[in-house]
This record gives structure tokens, sequence and C-alpha cells, in this order.
């Protein structure tokens, strides 16, 4: 597929840029998923925030404050690093593109451009603030609704996620993660999307207590935007080629072309004997190769089975007639799980979106999330390759997946009586 941007412009518009490599494909829909999460999440705030749901802070803000010394110093260190990393990946292209997250926290960057940053910077930082303190310090209340909070947020969603999807899947991956500790805790693939998902849930529960939104409106609020990052998320996976595929569809295979085709019952049993070096991480962990045999004339082939061409995981054969970084396809098509998550994720978001003006009682919207995530997480789970527990026939993700499910429907049947105990205990605090 495209696993960054000079792929994608060079394969649609025969124009080679070749700083564009360091614009990754999967980076930027992760991106453009917070970014829609963020956007649906600040309608819903603020469309609850004009019904009386969720109420106004006063909160007391000092402006005209003059900058210490430790201002200047925090100032200038993160502009030089700003300076030294970002122009660094520029200058040094043909390093930094194959990883630039790997460029990031590495000693290579761009000395110049990090010291004429950082003084250009705080200079302007300087002069900034000499002119907003001209006047004194002076102390103020404003109204604080929040919405006006969603930037915050999407930072916070952003590190407790990205957090709680690293360590869930160093639980998952502990073989891999001993042999490289560092490689893969830094590594932009190698995320199990039900941490993120716990980690934020709970870090959001005491953000919210701390800040004193009623954490059920901003679940509720939240639940959309989730669903559809998780769906923009999985379409990044499917247009990069992460290695987040399906097992082998053993109704087609490679030509001598190395394009997809219909194959014959067999022929995969062939090929895995013929070249097993393609196979031998599977087979370490199981008898048999995972596949299926599903194949329907009337669905297009790549809906069915996909080789994932030039794929950033590397994984597969050589391609023909390729140079570059990526001039890997797997040696056998597999069923694009990742194009039928997004599929479902846009249908559950289309749902969610539509009924949000009509379900009244909050945590509905949440406990409904729940369950039709944890559904579609199960039943995928069926044709994806994942890491089976020994001795029971059951991924990681599907434990949590019936774990999240039963905990929506739960919380459904209770979602009345939780309402009836806050509005009770609000009215004996008044």
């Amino acid at each position: 597929m495209y696993p960054d941007f000079q792929f994608l412009i060079q394969e649609w518009f025969g124009i080679d840029i070749p700083w564009l490599s360091l614009l990754k494909t999967f980076g930027f829909l992760v991106a453009l998923s917070f970014m829609a999460a963020a956007y649906t999440l600040y309608l819903e705030l603020k469309r609850n925030e004009e019904l009386g749901l969720i109420p106004y802070k006063i909160e007391e803000i000092t402006v005209g404050k003059k900058y210490t010394a430790l201002d200047y110093i925090l100032a200038a260190i993160l502009s030089f690093v700003i300076g030294f990393k970002f122009i660094g990946l520029f200058a040094d292209r043909e390093i930094s593109s194959p990883d630039p997250l790997g460029y990031i926290f590495s000693t290579k960057g761009h000395l110049l451009a990090g010291v004429v940053i950082s003084i250009g910077f705080t200079a302007l930082k300087y002069f900034q603030n000499k002119k907003e303190s001209a006047d004194g310090e002076k102390t103020k209340k404003v109204k604080t609704w929040p919405h006006m909070r969603v930037g915050d947020m999407a930072v916070f969603g952003a590190i407790t996620g990205f957090g709680g999807a690293k360590l869930f899947n160093t639980f998952e991956n502990w073989d891999r993660f001993m042999v490289d500790p560092f490689g893969s805790l830094f590594s932009s693939m190698g995320l199990t999307f039900y941490g993120g998902l716990i980690v934020a849930t709970v870090g959001f529960y005491f953000y919210a207590k701390r800040l004193n939104i009623d954490f059920r409106r901003l679940a509720d609020a939240a639940a959309p935007g989730l669903i559809l990052a998780y769906g923009i998320g999985r379409l990044g996976c499917m247009v990069a080629g992460d290695g987040d595929w399906g097992i082998y569809n053993e109704a087609f295979k490679l030509d001598e072309n190395q394009k997809v085709v219909a194959a014959n019952k067999g022929e995969f049993d062939q090929l895995v004997a013929s070249q097993p070096q393609y196979f031998e991480d599977l087979l370490s962990k199981q008898d048999k190769v995972p596949r299926a045999y599903f194949k329907q004339n009337w669905l297009p082939v790549w809906f069915q089975a996909y080789s994932y061409p030039n794929n950033v995981a590397q994984e597969g054969m050589r391609m023909k007639d390729c140079n570059g970084s990526y001039c890997r396809q797997l040696v056998s098509p597999v069923f694009p799980t990742p194009l039928y998550e997004f599929l479902a994720s846009v249908i559950i978001f289309l749902i969610l979106w539509a009924m949000r003006r009509k379900w009244k009682v909050p945590l509905t919207m949440f406990s409904v999330y729940m369950i039709f995530n944890g559904i579609e997480r199960f039943f995928i789970e069926k044709i994806r390759v994942n890491f089976k527990y020994k001795n029971f026939d059951i991924t990681q993700a599907e434990l949590i997946a019936l774990g999240i499910i039963l905990g929506g429907i739960i919380l459904f049947v209770v979602r009345k009586k939780i309402d009836a105990w806050v509005t009770a205990k609000s009215s004996t605090d008044n």
C-alpha cells in the first residue's frame, strides 16, 4: 500500500517528492483520528452545555505576570529540542526517513538549527511578556466550559491512550519486548487498543473528578468519537500495512507476477511446505498456520484477500522490480481485517451519532458503545492473527472484549439506578 506520502503521491500522480517520505500514512491517520474524536467531543460537550446538562466552572486567572528565569530556561531548552530534532529530520532525510520516531529518540539532530530556533523563540517570548506585563499583574474570574478544555483532553487522551496501548502490548508480546525493550516501547507499531481504552478511561475519570465535570456526561460525549477514531486508526493500519492483519485466506494465492488470484484447495499447504521460512514464527507457537477458506465471486478480491505490498512491517517476500525501504509483501494473501474494522466502526459511529439526542439517561451512549465495540472486536479476532493464551483457544483481545461486552450490559442495566442515586445525592448535598 502506501507506507508514506512519497509512495502515495508518486503512485497517484507520478510525482516524486522525497521529503514526503518523512510523513508516514499511519501516523497521519492516527493524528486524524484524534482530531476527529476531539471534534465530535467538542460538539457533544457544547450541545450538553446548551441544554444545561453540563455546568461551567468559575476560575481565577492571572494575566500580566512576569516570566521568571526558569520560564526562559525551559522555553530555550524546549525550542532547542524542537529545532534540533525536527530540522534534523529533513536535513538527514536519508537516515531519518525509514524510522522518524527512532531518529527523534536518538542523539542525532541539527545543532545549528536548534541553537538558532532556541535563541529566536526565547527572544520572542521575552518581548511578548514585556508587552503583556507592562500594566502589572491582574487577577480576574472567568467562566470555563468543558468544551474549552477539549485540546487539553486530546493531549491527555493521547498520552494515557498511547501509554496504555504500549503497556498491554508489552504483556501480550513479552518475549519480543525482552529482546529489545527500548525499541519496543518507542516503536510506532505494536499498540493494543484495549490497553489504551482502559487506561485512558481510568485517567479521564480522575481528570473529570479534579475539574468537577460529570464523568457520565463526559463518557457519553466521547463515545461516538472513540469508535470513529478507532476506525480511522484501523484504516491507518490497512494503508500502511503495520502487521495488524488477518489470518491467511487459502482460497487465494499469489501468481508468478505476485498478483492475488484464486487458488485450488491444498495449494496453501504446498506453499507452507516449500517455503517454511515465511511461516516459522507462526509454526513456533502452534502446530498449524492459521487459515480459513472464503471466496465469494460477487465481492472484490482485495476485500477478501490482500498481500499488503510495500508494508511498513517489512514482512514477507521481496517484491519484483522494487527498490527502496519498503519492498516486501506477504507470501500469501490474508484477510484485510483492518478494512473490516474500519467499516464496522463507521457503522457503529453513525448509529451512536443518530441516537445521541434520543438517549437521555447518562451512560446510555457509553454502555451501548462498549457493547458494540466489544462485539465487533470479539468476532474480528476469529480471523485475525494474535497471541493466544496457552491451553486456551482465546486471545487477550477476545478476553477483554468479552469483559467489555459484559461491563457494557451491566452498565446499561444499572444506568437508571446510578442516575437516580446521583440525583438524590446532589439534592442532599445542596
